[in-house]
């Protein structure tokens, strides 16, 4: 019996080792609905690989990813179909391998597999993916996306980067999303890691993160939330950001992280305290918060320490994380001319909402028939001509622009993150900031618009050197589904040029669309 138990155990080790070693450049990524049990409760989840989070995809700046997605799904409450965003990469020149459904592309049917094929020559840092068809995310579809620079500026501040310093939250759910409520009132657990407590399920295992005493660190830590927030801190440690949404940042050392829906941040952690076990702690910002029962929470382990839960306890935060604070490590001009106004084109979005659906500017966002690339490929060029009606921006070429999102109480749930693709943009005004920098802001693509009891109006710019239709909405993924998003049609008249598209995606419509509605 001992034999066949450690025979056990060792099977079950190499399955954890398995669902942990990185992926990529050139990977399968099998998509199936399996049980799950990450915080001790079982439930169905759509699962990357046989694992949520999904594999670490990882590669090198300037490598190409070849990810071809193979759906093998079978319930459709959580969808059988499915489509895969690259969260971070500006798909320039492959605005089609770009993923959001009914945008980029029509999803992929089941039974069928799609090659995500796209270049990244001059991006690093820590991304990560997800599926980006109605609130599928929210049921596992989720995992971290790592590219290396062989050259990174700040490789003198760590000593370790490696698979096993990527550090995941993530909200989950007892309840697949098509089951519960349109907008939660919070998740039962959270996971870092992929492992985590609800409250009624104690016992369970957490996350443990090993250090060695006198090391430095480089943690990647990526927000897969679908929604709440969450305030990261490790009991008895600072934590020094070099990295904002795969932008390199200028050191900034602080000692807890607000990070929103989809955000990520890299920090150098110096594992110089005593060798002991310490908390991790990441509160959401409604739902099941605190850390009672070691909800909410994983484990710092130094070498040598018993493997037993921290005692440490928490102190009040005296240098949280400000965005103002943030700059980029190389000096990176900001579109337009340093001035309220000084762009080729503002765009003020309006939020609202009316018990069941968000707007922006009095339209709110119901996915086409039609992918709106396919639309412009198919002659469409005008914003009056493309579909959803006043949900498609027309931004022309090579223009400086500006949009601002003034918090507002008529579009409740805030603070909203919201998400450009294709590009990182200046935050030229950060929520909690009434101040307009238009000298060194952080760069990034995904920012928290604030709340309107700060009286948050954030200001973003970016240019338009990047044709294609690109989403721009809020990352909390029960929003979008209520219709929190628009498209920026970017230099349509050059879209169809900059972007050719392969049969196998010009393929995925007749599919999808033969498909009978309980197979989509």
């Amino acid at each position: 019996m001992s034999r066949f138990q450690s025979l056990l155990t060792f099977i079950t080790i190499s399955l954890v080792a398995v669902a942990h070693a990185a992926v990529g450049p050139v990977a399968d990524l099998t998509i199936t609905d399996a049980a799950v049990s990450p915080d001790g409760f079982s439930r169905q989840a759509v699962v990357v690989n046989n694992v949520t989070p999904g594999p670490l995809v990882a590669g090198n700046k300037g490598d190409r990813f070849q990810l071809n997605v193979i759906d093998n799904l079978t319930n459709h409450t959580m969808l059988k179909s499915t489509s895969i965003h690259w969260h971070g990469f500006f798909q320039k020149g492959t605005n089609w391998a770009d993923g959001p459904a009914f945008v980029n592309q029509c999803p992929i049917s089941p039974g069928h597999s799609f090659l995500y094929d796209f270049q990244v020559p001059d991006q690093a840092g820590t991304f990560w993916y997800h599926s980006h068809l109605s609130t599928q995310y929210c049921d596992g579809l989720r995992g971290p996306f790592v590219v290396y620079d062989p050259n990174d500026p700040h490789a003198s501040r760590y000593d370790v980067d490696n698979d096993d310093t990527v550090i995941t939250l993530a909200d989950w759910y007892h309840t697949a999303a098509k089951l519960g409520p349109a907008f939660p009132l919070g998740a039962d657990a959270t996971l870092i890691n992929g492992l985590g407590r609800s409250p009624s399920t104690t016992a369970a295992d957490l996350a443990v993160i090993n250090v060695t005493k006198g090391k430095r660190y480089r943690f990647r830590l990526v927000s897969l939330s679908c929604d709440p927030n969450h305030t990261f801190s490790i009991d008895g440690h600072n934590l020094t950001i070099i990295e904002v949404d795969s932008v390199n940042s200028q050191p900034l050392e602080v000692d807890s992280i607000q990070i929103f829906a989809a955000q990520r941040y890299s920090f150098v952690l110096n594992a110089d305290q005593d060798v002991g076990n310490y908390w991790i702690r990441a509160n959401p910002n409604f739902g099941n918060v605190g850390f009672a029962g070691g909800i909410n929470s994983a484990i710092l382990r130094y070498d040598g320490a018993d493997p037993v839960e921290p005692t440490t306890t928490q102190t009040t935060p005296t240098k949280p994380l400000n965005e103002v604070d943030l700059h980029p490590l190389v000096s990176t001009p900001v579109p337009g001319s340093p001035s309220s106004g000084g762009v080729d084109k503002a765009i003020n979005m309006a939020f609202n909402f009316n018990g069941s659906n968000f707007f922006i500017n009095g339209a709110s966002f119901v996915p086409p028939t039609v992918p709106v690339l396919l639309q412009i490929l198919s002659g469409a060029q005008t914003a009056q001509d493309l579909l959803p009606s006043g949900s498609v921006y027309s931004l022309p070429s090579n223009a400086d622009i500006e949009i601002s999102f003034p918090a507002t109480a008529a579009a409740p749930g805030a603070p909203h993150p919201f998400h450009l693709h294709g590009h990182a943009f200046a935050v030229v005004r950060s929520a909690g900031s009434t101040v307009y920098n238009y000298d060194n802001p952080i760069f990034r693509d995904v920012v928290s618009t604030g709340t309107p009891a700060a009286g948050d109006n954030v200001t973003i710019r970016f240019r338009t050197d990047n044709p294609g239709p690109w989403f721009l909405h809020c990352h909390i993924d029960f929003h979008l589904e209520g219709g929190f998003a628009v498209v920026m049609a970017e230099d349509t008249p050059d879209v169809a040029a900059v972007n050719p598209v392969p049969q196998a995606w010009s393929d995925l419509c007749p599919t999808y669309d033969a498909l009978d509605p309980n197979d989509q």
